[in-house]
């Protein structure tokens, strides 16, 4: 019963890791290491998702817990009902981007506090793995009630305040839902907003036609990018299919890499929270210190990792922090993720501006060249990183080791760090405007790691 069990949250194959039984007593083991009264569920659009949603409410009523139900939905609405209702706990059935034939739960505690191995997953591990015969609805004082459906309503006005007392500018913008769960979304905010929207694969379906939403993969960006040339859009938003993330492209069809955003919607939460706090991961950074500090803001690195961030934006009281693989959070939504508050943050931006996606894009480009994140699949990751380490430190580097290894020179910088899942090394290296030094130091770079050892 361990393989499930991930760092910060539950993932695996169905049937075989993930099924109804599996799902009911996750619920009694919660209920059994937590105590809560009321706990929120969600489930997303996978044709295995309500069943597994369900055994995990049965599971709850059956203990004795309230369930406050939001049924099909993003990640980021069960956190916004979990803190808006005072609920103890929110799950989410998910697999996101993972394959066809997987999926899991992820959890956040009251407020959507981050749910982590100490406060939450290893307490549930241990009961599940164990032999115990977990008490049900006949050892409590009485079975939890199921509570009204969690008002969508509530949540759409907090999208909607985002951008309340801005003028926004009338755009035509693309929206590839995937097949996921963003665009019921998108069809009720419509009515509150000037845009008009071009909707491409856009109803949620259990049977995924086209694939896994996750435009994070080159491959699966093809058909927003068409869409948006061929509609003469101004941009067009992608979702994956939970939609806690969020990815951009300009007029020209052209993919906006997550790091050039996190300085834009920076920048627009600056204009609202003068001097406030912003985060960034550390793979890419000069970009957004720049924008922040321009902004009057204070710039701070968080080691990536959405535990890391949410724990980190709660420290610091941070008002955005951002990740270039697309997870944006934010103080004003209980310091959690949102794919929907960021693209309405870059569309305030813009229109703010007056400027397009395209030009502020170039701008960026021109000033700091990234190499977007290179994965290289390895035998010995230390030994790699030791071979690109014993290169460079000749040549007195600072270093970087918030997360992985960092290396800054005056001119140019890299950061390279090992997955946590799999034999990969990411390596993200720019420059200060110098596309051709670009060039040669990843080149260099990938010569040194593909060196055989």
């Amino acid at each position: 019963m361990g393989a499930p069990f991930k760092a910060y949250d539950v993932r695996g194959r169905i049937p075989a890791e993930i099924n109804v039984p599996f799902a009911y007593r996750f619920s009694q083991a919660l209920r059994q290491s937590l105590s809560p009264k009321a706990v929120v569920v969600g489930h997303d659009m996978r044709s295995d998702s309500p069943a597994l949603a369900q055994a995990l409410t049965q599971g709850l009523l059956d203990s004795g817990v309230d369930v406050l139900p939001v049924g099909r939905c993003g990640t980021e609405e069960v956190y916004f009902h979990t803190a808006a209702s005072g609920a103890d706990a929110g799950l989410m059935v998910t697999a996101s981007h993972n394959p066809m034939d997987y999926n899991g739960i992820k959890m956040v505690l009251k407020g959507a506090a981050a749910a982590t191995p100490e406060n939450a997953f290893n307490p549930i591990e241990t009961i599940m793995r164990s032999d115990a015969v977990l008490a049900t609805a006949a050892t409590y004082d009485e079975r939890g009630s199921l509570q009204p459906v969690c008002d969508r309503g509530a949540y759409i006005e907090r999208l909607l305040n985002e951008v309340a007392g801005q003028a926004l500018k009338p755009m035509k913008i693309v929206c590839h839902a995937g097949n996921g769960c963003a665009g019921p979304i998108i069809d009720l905010l419509e009515e509150h907003l000037p845009f008009t929207f071009i909707k491409i694969d856009h109803e949620p379906d259990p049977a995924l036609p086209n694939g896994i939403p996750n435009p994070l993969l080159p491959e699966k960006r093809a058909r927003a990018s068409q869409a948006v040339i061929e509609h003469g859009a101004d941009l067009a938003i992608a979702w994956d299919g939970d939609f806690d993330r969020c990815f951009l492209y300009d007029h020209k069809g052209r993919f906006v890499e997550g790091y050039y955003l996190v300085g834009m919607i920076a920048q627009s939460l600056l204009g609202k929270d003068p001097g406030g706090t912003i985060l960034y991961d550390p793979r890419l950074t000069w970009n957004t210190i720049e924008v922040v500090e321009q902004a009057g803001g204070v710039a701070k690195p968080c080691r990536t990792g959405h535990a890391y961030f949410k724990k980190m934006m709660r420290e610091e009281n941070a008002v955005y922090g951002g990740e270039m693989s697309a997870h944006h959070y934010f103080r004003d939504f209980s310091y959690c993720d949102s794919g929907m508050l960021a693209w309405l943050d870059v569309v305030a931006e813009l229109s703010k501006s007056g400027t397009t996606l395209a030009e502020r894009l170039e701008e960026r480009i021109a000033a700091y060249p990234c190499s977007g994140e290179i994965n290289f699949t390895v035998d010995d990751a230390k030994a790699a990183q030791a071979r690109v380490s014993d290169h460079f430190m000749p040549k007195n580097p600072e270093l970087e080791t918030i997360d992985g290894l960092g290396m800054v020179f005056d001119d140019w910088r890299f950061n390279l760090r090992a997955s946590n899942t799999e034999p990969l090394l990411r390596l993200n290296v720019e420059t200060r405007g110098d596309e051709a030094l670009l060039a040669a130091k990843v080149a260099e770079l990938r010569g040194l790691i593909e060196k055989e050892a």
